[in-house]
């Protein structure tokens, strides 16, 4: 696996860019940080991030922020998760204008 990948537009036999690296940026981005359209890695930021620590437009991960975020920690305007913090919220510990919590 390189240490950096970026991977933007087709290749070869790929409809999309897949970056694959410790630090991978692309239109489809898996790596320890990943950036990109979709993102998976133990830091990832993108549209649809997936991960440790995930900010996005849809995040999931222990740690998520983002449009709709789900984990353990999440932050965001549909927020679900442990501790939940956002507009409309579902979690153990919710604080938010509309929330269901314990």
């Amino acid at each position: 696996m390189p240490v950096f990948d970026i991977a933007v537009g087709p290749d070869r036999d790929e409809v999309r860019g897949h970056a694959r690296g410790l630090i991978a940026i692309g239109d489809v981005a898996s790596g320890w940080i990943a950036v990109g359209g979709v993102a998976r890695g133990y830091v990832a930021v993108g549209g649809v991030a997936i991960g440790g620590v995930a900010v996005g437009g849809c995040a999931v991960g222990a740690v998520a922020v983002g449009g709709v975020a789900l984990g353990i920690l999440s932050v965001g305007g549909i927020a679900l998760g442990a501790l939940a913090i956002g507009g409309l919220v579902l979690g153990r510990e919710a604080i938010g204008a509309i929330f269901l919590g314990g």
